[in-house]
This record gives C-alpha cells, sequence and structure tokens, in this order.
C-alpha cells in the first residue's frame, strides 16, 4: 500500500504533473454542470487537478484522507480541503451537484461503497464524473507491448475494480444513468519495454501481480525480446465516464 503522506512532496511528478493534470481537468470540465454550482472532488490528493475546476460561480471542495496530500492541495485551494475518508464522507445527502472521482477507484478492492457514498452526497440531477479502465489506458492501440501483454490482461479483466462494465451496473443499481464519456491523454507517460518489465517485476501492475509467475516471467522474456528497449511507447490515453442522479 502506497503511503501517500509520504509519496506527497513528489507525487504530481511521477504522476504526469502539470500536462496530465491540465488534461485531466479538461476532460472533467467538459462533463461537469455549467453555471453556479458545487463540486466535491473525492481522492484530491494534492489538489493539482482540483484547482483547475474553481470558478467564480463554483464552491469546489477536495476531500482526501492523508494529511500530506491535503497539506499541497490547501494551496491550490485556499479554505477548500476536508480531510475524509471516501466511504464517509462528511457530507450530508443532497449536498453537491457534481462528484469528481480521478485515479481511485482502479486501487480499491471494492468500489461499491464509494459509488454509494457519491451517489448519496449528490443532488437529484447532480452527475457524478469518475475515471475508469484505468489499466487498459496504455493500450489504445496494437503496439508491440499491448500484444505480448494482451493475454494476461484479458485473464485479470474480471478482476479489475474499476472496468466501465462494472462501474456502470453498479451505478445503475444507485439510480445513476450513463451521461456521457470522454478521454483525455497522459501526455509523456508511454512506457518503454525496458520500464513496463521494471514496473512488472516490481509487482506494481495488477494484472500481472495476480498472474501465474511462470507465465510473468516468460512474457518479461518477450518484452525484453523487443527492438528498441528504451523507446516510449504510445502515451496512456485514460477514460472518464458521467452519471447522472
Amino acid at each position: 500500500m502506497i503511503d501517500y503522506d509520504d509519496e506527497a512532496r513528489d507525487y504530481d511528478m511521477s504522476r504526469g504533473g502539470e500536462p496530465r493534470a491540465r488534461a485531466a481537468a479538461d476532460a472533467v470540465e467538459l462533463l461537469l454542470p455549467q453555471g453556479p454550482s458545487v463540486i466535491l472532488d473525492i481522492a484530491c490528493g494534492t489538489g493539482i487537478v482540483t484547482g483547475r475546476l474553481l470558478r467564480p460561480e463554483r464552491t469546489v471542495v477536495g476531500v482526501d484522507r492523508s494529511p500530506g496530500m491535503l497539506g499541497l492541495a490547501g494551496r491550490r485551494v485556499p479554505g477548500g480541503v476536508v480531510r475524509g475518508d471516501a466511504t464517509r464522507l462528511p457530507f450530508a445527502p443532497d449536498a453537491v451537484d457534481a462528484v469528481v472521482i480521478v485515479w481511485l477507484l482502479h486501487l480499491l478492492p471494492d468500489p461499491a461503497p464509494v459509488l454509494a457514498e457519491a451517489a448519496r452526497v449528490l443532488r437529484p440531477g447532480g452527475v457524478l464524473i469518475t475515471t475508469v479502465d484505468k489499466d487498459d489506458a496504455y493500450f489504445v492501440e496494437d503496439s508491440d507491448i499491448a500484444r505480448i501483454t494482451a493475454d494476461l490482461r484479458r485473464r485479470h479483466a474480471p478482476r479489475v475494480p474499476d472496468r466501465a462494465a462494472q462501474v456502470l451496473a453498479r451505478a445503475a443499481e444507485l439510480g445513476l444513468e450513463f451521461a456521457g464519456r470522454t478521454v483525455f491523454p497522459g501526455t509523456g507517460q508511454g512506457r518503454s519495454p525496458r520500464r513496463w518489465r521494471e514496473v512488472i517485476e516490481a509487482g506494481h501492475i495488477p494484472w500481472a501481480a495476480h498472474a501465474n509467475p511462470d507465465q510473468v516471467t516468460d512474457m518479461c522474456r518477450r518484452l525484453a525480446a523487443l527492438p528498441d528497449q528504451d523507446a516510449a511507447r504510445p502515451d496512456p490515453l485514460y477514460r472518464l465516464v458521467a452519471l447522472k442522479a
């Protein structure tokens, strides 16, 4: 488990920095309600995306359980951060017009409690915007790495917590309807074959961590045999869905 207090200072630069945050915020903006509104950003982290959602007509609040992260977020959203758990939000029912969840569901053993809390605090007609299918973001094109990893990724797919089909099904149970989708790039985050081997062997890739070790070893051997070992492959393309209350 990542210690987010310890990681806070270097977190942004290790996750795409300003370019990725700008792309994420621009994509979220396409799905947000316009005009006066209250926006809640769950697991806001350092506030690098949250701060970009500020508008004169909006109230934007970021919630996170890491004091280290909130210390940085408070500089970007002055007076607009709250410490709290995504499964027990410190907000009343029907309190906000939009909930934003960026890069959280894929980290959870079960996203259902977080989705239920988001639905609880949304006003009728409000919108929940969340990233889905994070593991697939790097494989939007038929690259050599996509082909080599396809079999293990496909086997692990049913266990992915932020799989879009599962998120949409749970959302429907909560009375949330699909209202739109968009994508945004992780500029400069494409990985080389060597880098893929490093993160797989370090246990940082969920679908590989749950696979048969012999199959993972064979996959890494095939990755090592690819040409241009240090040449980055296509940038990831992250997916957002909007769900209306």
